[in-house]
């Protein structure tokens, strides 16, 4: 599959005049069409939502985009929660999936009214103890412990993973919080991340289907939705399949009607709370090359670096790059393409085939809508980049500006050396 930016080079030239590399791009139509494309997939579920993890692109310009495609949000903080809040979402639009939680979040996302996903057995009497009493809608996260395995093999181990209930947990946590006043339950897991099969949420919907007739039967609950989470992947690599949403919502929709149906709760409604399919190929990390290096290799330096994107260097994850302008040109050079921090991992792509790169060539960096900006950082007193929306209509709108040496001083008592610099 060629990798083909939404972007040619002579928008990103117009748009450079206004706002100086590095920034973050994401393109709206992109998203609006996948969104629809999501909720489509799961049109046959009368009570579908997709959550978006807001942890995926923390900007209320995106999550006001995805909120008038229908979306909810997934949150993990007092500050997404704030940002959901802040952009009219409230009561159950909202899914708080949390762990080692802070009392003051629990509070927060019982006053948005938020239904709340607990993440241990432990949190049961936790956030009977914060709030004074259980809401009456609650939900629980299931760790099936062991490996998690399909027909390609292994694909996550969630044995070793510090989220969830067990099994036996979530019989007797259901049973507790009924004793404690609970009338609405919810069931979540999340089993693996990344996927690049269509298999994955339909074998993950199998477990949890199976998992709500046995609870209803052990404890009489009332299981009104389950949320398959995230972990649905996108093809960072040009060889990668994309995974169809539209199979995957038919493959779940055959569970629903073999294990539910039969078992009365054909009701059910179906979540999920995806952030990397929702985002990631609709945004690109855009930079300029502004240094060529000839020694033992060829080394390509942007103005970019791990801090704008951290994924290739902690994950050694693969993100494509066209050089704008070029797409057409022969990959005869190759490079490592790096950033200027003092770590030997900043590379962005490390004995890569590329287009010859001349200083001041524009450098898209694909997928990085997703994961992307969010987490960025400030190592090497690096200032966070922009982010800029590429509007449905070609026009832009800058969503995030970029930081200043102000914003990396003002959580300091520094005003008497910053006033020699402003």
């Amino acid at each position: 599959m060629k990798k083909v930016p939404f972007v040619t080079k002579e928008q990103l030239e117009e748009i450079v005049k206004q706002y100086p590399t590095p920034f973050h791009l994401y393109d709206e139509k992109g998203i609006r069409e996948n969104a629809r494309k999501v909720n489509a997939a799961f049109s046959w579920n009368k009570g579908f939502k997709e959550y978006f993890a807001v942890k995926a692109t923390p900007n209320p310009y995106i999550l006001k985009i995805l909120k008038e495609e229908g979306c909810g949000t997934d949150c993990s903080s007092m500050t997404e929660l704030m940002m959901s809040d802040a952009c009219d979402f409230s009561g159950h639009d909202i899914m708080f999936s949390s762990n080692a939680t802070p009392p003051e979040d629990f509070e927060m996302a019982a006053r948005l009214g938020a239904i709340i996903n607990l993440d241990d057995f432990t949190h049961i009497d936790f956030v009977e103890k914060v709030l004074g009493k259980l809401p009456e809608t609650m939900c629980c996260r299931l760790n099936t412990g062991g490996n998690f395995e399909l027909s390609n093999g292994i694909m996550d181990t969630p044995g070793e993973a510090k989220y969830g209930f067990t099994r036996e947990q979530l019989t007797e946590g259901y049973k507790k919080m009924m004793d404690k006043g609970v009338k609405h339950f919810g069931l979540h897991a999340f089993l693996a991340s990344n996927t690049k099969t269509n298999e994955y949420y339909p074998a993950l919907a199998r477990i949890l289907f199976k998992t709500a007739v046995e609870l209803k039967e052990e404890t009489g609950a009332s299981i009104e939705f389950i949320n398959l989470s995230g972990g649905v992947g996108i093809p960072y690599h040009p060889d990668e399949q994309a995974n169809d949403i539209m199979a995957i919502g038919e493959g779940v929709r055959q569970a629903f009607e073999e294990i539910l149906v039969p078992a009365g709760l054909g009701d059910v409604a179906i979540f999920t709370e995806m952030g990397r399919f929702m985002l990631g190929p609709y945004g690109h990390l855009i930079a300029r090359a502004i240094h060529e290096k000839h020694i033992y290799k060829e080394y390509i330096g942007l103005d970019a670096c791990a801090c704008n994107l951290m994924r290739p260097a902690m994950y050694g994850s693969y993100h494509h790059i066209t050089v704008a302008g070029k797409e057409d040109a022969p990959c005869d050079h190759v490079y490592d393409v790096t950033g200027s921090l003092c770590e030997n991992n900043d590379k962005f792509a490390v004995d890569r085939k590329l287009p010859k790169i001349d200083m001041g060539d524009l450098i898209i960096i694909h997928d990085t809508g997703a994961h992307g900006f969010a987490m960025g950082y400030n190592y090497n007193g690096k200032l966070r980049s922009a982010e800029i929306l590429l509007k449905e209509d070609g026009g832009t709108q800058m969503i995030r500006r970029a930081e200043t040496p102000a914003d990396y001083f003002a959580t300091f008592d520094f005003s008497h050396i910053m006033d020699k610099y402003l």
